[in-house]
């Protein structure tokens, strides 16, 4: 497993209770050529990713304006100077940065302000491997954390120096420790990517024997911490790990779930997506989200609430569009958390979902709107059905048995020699039945 970091590190059992890690959470503000985000909503996105990595207390958040970043330090000298007394006067131990850090910049700050420093990327690596349960989560978060790695591989430590092979002055350049590292790290990958194919083919083996049991997938999607989980929970009585927290679920759960009125699915809680999302983890967790792929409905959950919630829902699409989830699969939207916004907000929010037939407002916690949007659900991958009129003999008593016991018999009358009973069925069932009597 990816070894954890100081930040994540259990207690000894006995020891002191570590103190949490004082911390600063910066969000560079490049200007609006740069996002379509607004900075105080970037930043606390950024506070609420520091706290879903146990350890950590956010002492300091501030937007910080670059108009151009600085290729050494990320930071002009005078803001470089302004920032190190303020961390200095908060006693800060590490730095979060909203944003990508060079491995140059990240060691030259890091010296500069005697603190450690993660990039977005780097936390979101950490929250991963503080969070992955599954084995194949596990190898994933591995797989991603090396791909980072390898990019990193900038130090000022003497033993990267180059050395010198052969004999001496005869010899010609050896490998530097960066190459060895590289090497150590390719190979590394290659083992995992080995192991996680024999998982990903055990759950190919999983999935095709789902196959055979005919119940539709239904995949919840979203941006983290919009309430999949918490809408999952309900519906199947899982304990999923549901908290106010960013990627508060890491590795899909499958349950088998009845709608009201009957209809059997597999119900899918996925990895909430995030704006930004590194490549590497986009690569990574494409097989975590084969489930999605396979789904004959995707449910995506909104956090209705968020003022950003159209981005966030621009973030999603696009990288369902990243994971090839192809157009045909039918897409409804579940606009939650409806009870967290006031009553003109809602009354205008409300009116818009009744104009559209693939929206529904709901609240996953009080409970509001879930009814609708589960018979939207269940119209969804209910089969068509059609009548068809029947003749089953009184030989074939296992026959009529199987028709009551799916429920599909509209009619049925006795004749001289057996029963003609009129059905409304699915395709699927009238071809069981067939199979059923030959």
């Amino acid at each position: 497993m990816m070894a954890k970091t100081a930040l994540t590190d259990p207690v000894e059992s006995g020891a002191t209770e570590a103190p949490p890690t004082r911390t600063a959470v910066l969000h560079p503000d490049l200007g609006p050529d740069h996002t379509r985000r607004a900075p105080e909503h970037g930043l606390a996105e950024a506070v609420s990713l520091a706290h879903a990595l146990p350890g950590l207390e956010v002492v300091r958040d501030q937007v910080v304006r670059l108009p151009k970043p600085h290729p050494g330090h990320l930071f002009g000298t005078g803001k470089l100077a302004e920032l190190k007394q303020l961390l200095h006067d908060d006693e800060i131990d590490l730095v979060v940065i909203d944003g990508p850090v060079t491995p140059v910049q990240q060691r030259n700050l890091e010296k500069e302000w005697k603190v450690k420093l993660l990039d977005r990327t780097g936390l979101i690596l950490e929250i991963f491997a503080d969070r992955a349960a599954t084995r194949e989560g596990v190898l994933q978060v591995e797989l991603a954390a090396l791909s980072y790695q390898r990019t990193r591989l900038v130090r000022a430590w003497t033993h990267l120096e180059r050395q010198r092979g052969g004999l001496g002055f005869v010899g010609g350049p050896g490998e530097t420790q960066i190459e060895a590292d590289r090497r150590a790290i390719d190979d590394a990958v290659n083992r995992i990517r080995k192991q996680l194919a024999k998982v990903v083919k055990t759950r190919a083996l999983h999935r095709a024997a789902r196959a055979k049991v005919p119940y539709p997938i239904v995949a919840l999607v979203g941006y983290t911490n919009a309430g999949k989980s918490t809408l999952f929970n309900y519906l199947t009585g899982a304990d999923v790990f549901a908290k106010d927290m960013l990627f508060a679920t890491l590795d899909p759960t499958m349950r088998a779930v009845t709608l009201p009125g009957g209809t059997d699915i597999i119900l899918s809680d996925t990895v909430g997506f995030i704006s930004d999302l590194p490549t590497q983890l986009v690569a990574a967790f494409r097989a975590t989200l084969e489930e999605v792929l396979d789904a004959d409905l995707i449910c995506h959950v909104r956090d209705i609430s968020h003022p950003e919630s159209d981005a966030q829902a621009r973030d999603v699409n696009a990288i369902l569009a990243q994971l090839g989830v192809s157009d045909g699969i039918p897409k409804i939207e579940l606009w939650n958390k409806i009870d967290a916004v006031d009553a003109d907000t809602r009354a205008s929010i409300e009116a818009i979902a009744a104009r559209r037939e693939d929206v529904f407002t709901l609240s996953a916690v009080t409970g509001e709107g879930r009814d609708p949007a589960l018979a939207a659900i269940a119209t969804r991958v209910t089969p068509a059905t059609h009548d068809e009129e029947v003749f089953v003999p009184f030989a074939d008593g296992r026959a009529r048995a199987w028709l009551h016991g799916e429920d599909i018999i509209q009619q049925e009358a006795q004749e001289d020699e057996g029963f003609r009973i009129q059905v409304r069925w699915t395709t699927r069932q009238a071809e069981q039945f067939a199979k059923m009597r030959r």
